[in-house]
């Protein structure tokens, strides 16, 4: 089973490096663009029984190493 496991910051908490990237982008001419969010992305492949034990997996994967919980959410795409 392979999972998309995307990490972004909470509502609220500053960006700076998206910020950058916009400030960047609008200089380069690209006026339309209203905003820039930076998002990690991890791929996992992962042996499991159920989907439901991957997943549960893969949430405590989130919350023991890959995001802050502090400021960072997480969701979980599931690869077909």
């Amino acid at each position: 089973m392979i999972a998309d496991v995307y990490i972004e910051l909470k509502d609220g908490v500053a960006d700076p490096e998206g910020e950058a990237t916009l400030k960047a982008l609008r200089l380069l001419g690209f006026k339309r663009v209203k905003k820039v969010s930076t998002v990690k992305v991890f791929r996992i492949d992962i042996e499991s029984r159920s989907k439901e034990d991957a997943e549960r997996e893969i949430k405590e994967m989130c919350e023991k190493l890959l995001a802050n919980p502090v400021i960072q959410k997480y969701s979980i795409v599931w690869r077909e």
